[in-house]
């Protein structure tokens, strides 16, 4: 993958628990291109990696513009992000690629919960750029909570946006946003934030009529895989060298690469970001991945997330 150094040019507090982070490169050229929904690598020093979607406007190749919640299970990135990092510091990012692209469409529904607001943000500007009607619904626990409210205050030409604080009873269970509750057609929804939020939401527009052609999502944490049993192994095999490992119920099927002197392309490690997704060429995968919709997971031609999918078969041969 790609990497360029880039500058940090910009620290803000957004609400009381994010910093926005605004990244250029020293030489003043343009930033490769990126659309709503595309996401970066940030590499954090000592092997730390991790996504982070871009937002603010797509037109703007001067800088990024990421935005970081501290989490209080934080595995580094974040803490690393609010503690580390300072006005001046060079950085490695990836180039963006995008797994949450907007699709075409006569009006789109955008709803966010906390820091899922980011690559929601990038398509409102997006679609306010194209004349697209939109409405951006922010979940958050309090007002004072919201990122970017600055911006959402200042209004859209060609959509609007609401603030909806559980604090005041406008909670994902207790209040939808009027705009979910009549699908149309030509109408696509997207869902960004923690899964309980995404699982509660997606429930709600598939009992309300939204087809799963129009749904898309993307969570901001992986979802918990299923309890393993002590004896659940399998054999993980190299289609390009036929070499086999054993891969317990303890490990990843990446670890057993890596242990074996195998080149696996990790980033999040937790199925979040597509990097490590290798192609399956015999056996059933256990899909355990939040980057794959349900259609690519039972696809023909399946792709495996190696950080933390598993296998329903015995054996399992991927292309490597």
């Amino acid at each position: 993958m790609t990497t360029f150094t880039v500058t940090v040019d910009g620290l803000s507090r957004q609400g009381r628990h994010a910093i926005a982070v605004s990244l250029v490169r020293e030489d003043g050229e343009p930033l490769p291109r990126w659309e709503a929904g595309a996401h970066i690598d940030l590499h954090l020093g000592n092997g730390l990696i991790r996504q982070y979607s871009l937002t603010g406007s797509p037109a703007r190749q001067d800088r990024y513009l990421i935005c970081v919640a501290l989490a209080v299970a934080s595995r580094g990135g974040s803490r690393a992000v609010h503690q580390q990092l300072r006005l001046g510091q060079r950085l490695t990012v990836s180039t963006p690629r995008n797994l949450f692209p907007l699709v075409a469409a006569q009006r789109v529904v955008l709803v966010a919960a906390g820091i899922g607001l980011t690559p929601l943000l990038a398509m409102a500007e997006q679609l306010e750029a194209d004349g697209v009607p939109f409405s951006l619904h922010y979940y958050v626990k309090q007002r004072e909570d919201a990122a970017f409210a600055r911006r959402l205050l200042h209004p859209f030409r060609h959509g609007y946006s609401e603030l909806l604080c559980s604090a005041d009873g406008n909670s994902p269970r207790q209040h939808l946003p009027e705009a979910m509750r009549s699908p149309t057609r030509d109408t696509h929804l997207y869902l960004c934030g923690p899964q309980g939020f995404m699982t509660h939401m997606q429930q709600q527009a598939k009992s309300l009529g939204w087809q799963a052609g129009q749904v898309h999502s993307e969570a901001f944490a992986a979802a918990l895989p299923p309890v393993q049993a002590e004896s659940e192994s399998f054999v993980v095999t190299l289609a390009s060298s036929g070499a086999s490992w054993p891969v317990p119920a303890d490990k990843t099927i990446a670890r057993v690469l890596l242990e074996n002197g195998v080149d696996v392309p990790l980033s999040c490690e937790m199925g979040l970001c597509g990097a490590c997704l290798t192609p399956v060429l015999s056996g059933e995968a256990d899909h355990r991945d939040t980057v794959q919709s349900e259609a690519e997971k039972s696809a023909p031609l399946q792709h495996i997330a190696l950080c933390c999918s598993r296998s329903r078969s015995k054996a399992l041969v991927i292309d490597l």
